[in-house]
């Protein structure tokens, strides 16, 4: 066991050096809900999206900083662990490790090793980014940091093994691109990322709810926005047990989808 610790611990730094070396998952996963809080704020600068008890205005960047949080957490869960699986079984990089004493335990130590560090490093930027550039007020009370920290840390986790469950649907890495990634824009489309969740037709405010990300999105709104924006949500509450239900249900789902599709190779493994 301890063996297999220190080569997991190994792992997530190869996996986090091999991670930023690729200029387009970094523009595309680590840098793009940054690009797109930047071009929202600027945009609906003049926009009100609500008002506080004590009256004070709700601007885009303080109503799309926690759609920008759920969505990083997305891409670098969901998204880069399928694309990133789906192209090493591909290249036959998945092959050769299994022909290497490499426990596969050791293997996603790295890769949620990975996608954790990634996501904490991106959320740091995006509440500096939008405290110090868009004058945006983080919260003051422990308990809605709290509530940040569990929604990140069960979305993060659901969202990995997800994208290991679904690693095994594209039949080769050429083709991974072009099946991944439309799911994660329809998701971000419909869960309240881009658009208002209230300004959607019921029957899709009911579609979004099954799948996880209009969970994380709303659990990100409930620690950052004030709570009278909470008439927004359906049944208008933050409604946080059902959060940690629906993420947990999910994850359940991805362990089950992971132990499907994902194959080793080597049978002993």
């Amino acid at each position: 066991m301890s063996r297999t610790l220190a080569l997991g611990a190994r792992r997530i730094g190869y996996e986090i050096r091999a991670y930023f070396r690729q200029g387009d998952a970094v523009f595309f996963g680590f840098l793009f809900p940054i690009v797109m809080l930047t071009i929202f704020a600027v945009a609906f600068s003049e926009a009100e999206f609500g008002r506080d008890a004590d009256g004070n205005v709700v601007s885009a960047a303080d109503f799309y900083l926690p759609a920008m949080l759920a969505a990083g957490v997305l891409l670098s869960g969901l998204q880069n662990m399928a694309l990133d699986i789906a192209t090493e079984k591909s290249d036959g990089t998945l092959k050769r490790l299994a022909g290497s004493p490499l426990p596969v335990v050791s293997y996603f130590m790295g890769k949620i090793g990975q996608v954790l560090v990634s996501g904490i490093l991106q959320a740091i930027l995006l509440l500096v980014i939008a405290a110090v550039a868009f004058g945006v007020d983080l919260p003051s009370s422990p308990e809605r940091w709290l509530t940040f920290a569990w929604v990140f840390l069960l979305g993060i986790a659901t969202s990995a093994i997800l994208g290991i469950g679904l690693s095994g649907i594209p039949r080769s890495g050429k083709s991974a691109n072009a099946v991944i990634i439309p799911i994660v824009i329809v998701l971000q489309f419909i869960s309240g990322v881009y658009l208002q969740f209230s300004m959607l037709p019921d029957w899709l405010q009911n579609v979004a709810s099954v799948f996880p990300l209009k969970w994380m999105a709303q659990g990100m709104r409930a620690a950052f926005l004030p709570d009278e924006l909470k008439v927004l949500e359906q049944g208008e509450t933050w409604d946080l047990p059902g959060i940690a239900i629906v993420l947990a249900i999910w994850l359940v789902v991805g362990l089950v989808l992971a132990r499907l599709s994902f194959r080793w190779i080597r049978k002993d493994s």
